[in-house]
Formats: structure tokens, C-alpha cells, sequence
């Protein structure tokens, strides 16, 4: 099986891997070639020749679990068992038709917003819906790309399933005479725990659901109306299926209207959807705030990409007072006086370590190095303007930060960070900046325009052919690679090293800041 989980040293990164049931322990998976898989979607796609197995084991405890497949609506299925169907025609609740049999599959769709993990709350808002109701259900898993798949071909589309709890709100459900209304709202699709390869199952699923330990649903996939071959056939006849794409087969009777009297969900109620070789998808009702778990998760996703974020997936950056992500490193003691370093374009905190190590600075400074915003570890946001105020701004923060603990601050910059510590202490005369000391500073006015157009044109080189034109063409002159190798090669790397965005706002901000002159 396979379970979707991440770690809370890295939990920005979702990670794959194999829950052992009886033992409660987590395998974490790899692609054959050793990199982590970070989604099902990956597993899918690569087959599972190519996946294996990789150390150190980690306890199901110690993690937080995901949805199988969260990233889509879920294609769901609509009275698909003979005595479900006649319960829902005769509850009053069933708008949509009236046979209790349908004579086509009944389709709709769930937001995946309303996909939530094993273990996360079911939500119950009370303005919304006071006859809250489960049904659970198998998942069908979809392996690969199809479009108008036959029957009779259907099952080689199926990759394996997934358990899932179709959550309704009923009146929602009868009032606007569909169902997608009632069945989407946030946390009303719980799948997992884990998703099963086909090839790892019997041939015939039986799903069970209980309420706080109370038995109420049970039927077997030979129960259903239309089989997994009709309905992968149905909802491909116009639209492409996708590998991922997970089908909702229906729920067998025993739902909450159909018991006498009806018996809807409430604030603690557990619900326990079993399939055989499944697992347990477990949740419990909960009581939506204003501001539901699921309506905050959705609020801190952006669709403005991050550039370098990949480096570090988040983890290690240090969090300024403004929210701006930064990679931070400290060294020596704990006390005393302090030395921020300041790299330059093109260049990264470590560019100052073999001055330190050499001198044994971090013996009797702490020594504190930062990766300017979109260089080395340091993140950007394609919406964020690098400007030297920006990074005199970041640099000012850093300081602040660590003021009241220390005794002296001093500055070493190199390059263009001399001109981002200038512009730093410049703008608060207050700072109480010891020492300053500036190394091959960088010009920051008077300069030719040719140079401007040539910071102009490396900021369209970086953007349009990536790094390497720029560490090979644009800054190592041909005396220099000829003359000094050591040098060539080490500016060469840090530049190779470096995000090609990050890179192009820094040309960029120091084009800007030639422009208007900065003293």
C-alpha cells in the first residue's frame, strides 16, 4: 500500500511510502534511481517497478497523514446499490429522480477542497445543514490516460483504490435538485487512509461503516448496479480520464435517512469506513469555526511561484519580522560582539567562510552569514521587487533581531553588499554600526551606461538561457580564466549555483540603483 504522510522536520514536503498496519511503522518509497516520491500521482505514473524501499523506517505517530489524492475533484457515483437507491427514492430527499432504480450512472463531482486525511474532522456547519449524513465508499483509482474506454477494456484502466466517506449534507442535496452542492462542502470527502494497487486486492471489495461503533453499512463490489468497467466507460465517453482520477463507486444502504428514525451526524460522532484490504478511513464531527481548518489551508496557498524554494523546501530558512524567508547561518559564541557578513551579486554566505576559517573569526565574533534574497538558500517570490532599499531593509531586520543580545555590531560586505550596508546604515543613523568594512566595492554611481546595459542584458540572459551563458560569457574575463584558474573556477561555481531569477533581480536592482545614482 501506499500512504501520503509528512514529517515534522520537513513539513512542507510530502513524502510516499508503506504503512504496515499490524506494526503501525512507515517504509518511506523512492524512485529506483533514490529520490523520494512526494506523491501518489509520481507512484502512478512510474509503475511499480519503479519504486523501492528506503531507511530508515519512521512510526505512523510521529507523522501527519494526507489524502491519498488530493488534488482533484473526486468523480463520484450516485445510487449504485439496488437497496440504497430504494432507500434514497423513499426518503424524500431525492430530488433527482423518481425510479428507484436508475437506468443510467448517476455522475457528480466533489470539490477537492472538500478532500481531507484520515483522522482530520469531519466539519458540521450548522447554517449550512442540520441533516449531515455519511456513505462510504470504494474509490477507483485510475492508472492511466484514457478517452471513450470500452467496457470490455475498462479494467486495465484501474491502477487500485481507495476508501472514502461521501459526506452530504441532505437537504442541500433534495433543495437544489443535485448533488453537488451537498457533497461539497469543506471536509465532506475523508479518503484513505492508504491507496492499495489493484494487483494487491481480491477481486471483490466489501465496505463497511460503522458510527461510533455502531454497525450500519456493508455491501461487496458485486452489489454494484453499474460495474467499475461501466462507469470508467460512462464518465470517459466525452472527457479524458486521468491517471489519479478517483471514482466514488456509491455507498450501500444503511445512511443515515434510511434508518427509522433517521439518525444524522453530530459533534463527536466517529465515523469508520472499513474495505477489505483497506485498512480504516476514521474521522470525527467536529464543529466548523468561522475560519474551518480547511478554509485556512486554502488561504495560504498561492499560485505566485517561488523561486529557489526547491533548494530547502523551507526548512532551515529564518522568518524576518516582515515574513520575507531568508537563510541564515550563526557561528561561534553565544555572546559578545558580532560580525554580519554581506555578499555581493552572483555570490552566496559561503563566499565568506574560508576568510573566517582562516582567521578563526568565529573563535572571537559571532559571526552571522545571510543569503541575500534570491541568491544561495534564499528564496523569492516572483511578485517580490528586489530593490537595494529591499535588501538594505532585510539586512536591517537581521541586525535588529539579534541587538540587546550581543555587544558591538560590525559589518564585512563584499561587492555589491557593500553598497546594500551602506544603504542599511544610511537609513538608520541610529543602527550603531561599529566597524564597516567594505571589500572590491562595488561602484554604486558615475557608472558608464554601458555597464548599466550590460547588468540590463544579464538580466535577460539569466532569465532566457539560465546561468552557465552568464558564468562562461558575461563575467569571467578571458585574462582572468587564463591567468587564474583557481579564481575562475570558483567564481564560475557560485555563479552555476545560483537561481537564474534570483540572479536577474539582482542585476536588475543594482541597474536601478546606478540609475538613480545612489551615492
Amino acid at each position: 500500500n501506499y500512504i501520503s504522510y509528512t514529517h515534522p522536520n520537513n513539513p512542507t514536503r510530502p513524502r510516499i511510502g508503506h504503512l504496515d498496519f499490524e506494526t503501525q511503522i512507515i517504509t518511506p518509497l523512492s524512485h529506483a534511481s533514490g529520490t523520494p516520491f512526494s506523491t501518489l500521482y509520481e507512484v502512478i505514473e512510474v509503475g511499480h517497478a519503479g519504486v523501492i524501499s528506503s531507511a530508515p523506517t519512521i512510526p505512523l505517530s510521529s507523522v501527519s497523514i494526507h489524502a491519498p489524492l488530493p488534488a482533484r475533484d473526486v468523480l463520484a457515483i450516485g445510487k449504485n446499490y439496488v437497496e440504497h437507491a430504494k432507500e434514497f427514492n423513499a426518503s424524500g430527499y431525492d430530488a433527482s429522480d423518481k425510479n428507484d432504480m436508475p437506468s443510467h450512472p448517476v455522475v457528480f463531482t466533489k470539490r477537492a477542497t472538500s478532500i481531507v486525511a484520515h483522522g482530520d474532522p469531519i466539519l458540521q456547519f450548522p447554517n449550512f445543514t442540520s441533516t449531515l449524513d455519511y456513505e462510504g465508499e470504494i474509490g477507483v483509482i485510475i492508472g492511466k490516460a484514457g478517452h471513450q474506454v470500452k467496457e470490455k477494456d475498462a479494467a486495465d484502466y484501474v491502477w487500485g483504490f481507495t476508501i472514502i466517506n461521501d459526506v452530504t449534507a441532505r437537504e442541500k442535496q433534495r433543495d437544489h435538485k443535485q448533488f453537488f452542492i451537498g457533497k461539497s462542502g469543506d471536509a465532506f470527502c475523508p479518503m484513505g487512509p492508504v491507496a492499495v494497487p489493484k494487483e494487491n486486492l481480491l477481486s471483490v471489495l466489501e465496505v463497511q461503516t460503522s458510527v461510533n461503533g455502531e454497525s450500519r453499512q456493508r455491501g461487496t463490489t458485486e452489489d454494484l448496479i453499474f460495474s467499475v468497467n461501466r462507469l470508467i466507460a460512462t464518465v470517459s465517453e466525452a472527457q479524458t480520464i486521468r491517471p489519479g482520477d478517483v471514482i466514488a463507486t456509491g455507498t450501500p444502504a444503511g445512511v443515515g435517512f434510511g434508518l427509522n428514525p433517521p439518525q444524522y451526524l453530530k459533534e463527536g460522532d466517529v465515523v469508520e469506513i472499513s474495505v477489505t484490504g483497506l485498512g480504516t478511513l476514521r474521522n470525527t464531527v467536529a464543529a466548523a469555526g468561522a475560519d474551518n481548518y480547511v478554509s485556512a489551508r486554502v488561504k495560504t496557498v498561492s499560485e505566485v511561484p517561488t523561486s529557489n524554494y526547491e533548494r530547502t523546501g523551507g526548512v532551515g530558512l529564518t522568518k524576518l519580522s516582515s515574513g520575507k524567508e531568508l537563510y541564515i547561518k550563526e557561528m561561534g559564541p553565544d555572546y559578545g560582539d558580532v560580525i554580519v557578513f554581506v555578499h555581493g551579486l552572483g555570490g552566496t554566505h559561503a563566499c565568506f567562510l574560508p576568510l573566517i576559517m582562516s582567521r578563526s573569526l568565529h573563535s572571537q565574533y559571532r559571526c552571522v552569514l545571510f543569503d541575500i534574497e534570491g541568491h544561495g538558500m534564499s528564496p523569492t517570490k516572483a511578485d517580490s521587487v528586489i530593490t537595494f532599499d529591499s535588501y538594505a531593509e532585510d539586512l536591517w531586520q537581521i541586525i535588529k533581531s539579534l541587538q540587546g543580545s550581543y555587544g558591538n555590531f560590525n559589518i564585512i560586505a563584499h561587492g555589491m553588499g557593500c553598497l546594500i550596508a551602506k544603504t542599511c546604515i544610511w537609513s538608520d543613523p541610529e543602527l550603531s554600526i561599529k566597524k564597516l568594512i567594505m571589500i572590491n566595492m562595488a561602484p554604486g554611481h558615475d557608472l558608464p551606461e554601458d555597464y548599466i546595459e550590460c547588468l540590463e542584458q544579464r538580466e535577460r540572459k539569466a532569465r532566457e538561457e539560465g546561468m552557465s551563458s552568464i558564468a562562461i560569457e558575461e563575467v569571467v574575463s578571458a585574462r582572468t580564466q587564463q591567468s587564474r584558474p583557481l579564481a575562475t573556477a570558483a567564481i564560475m561555481q557560485s555563479l552555476l549555483s545560483q537561481n537564474a531569477e534570483g540572479y536577474a533581480k539582482g542585476c536588475r536592482a543594482l541597474a536601478q540603483a546606478a540609475r538613480s545614482k545612489i551615492e
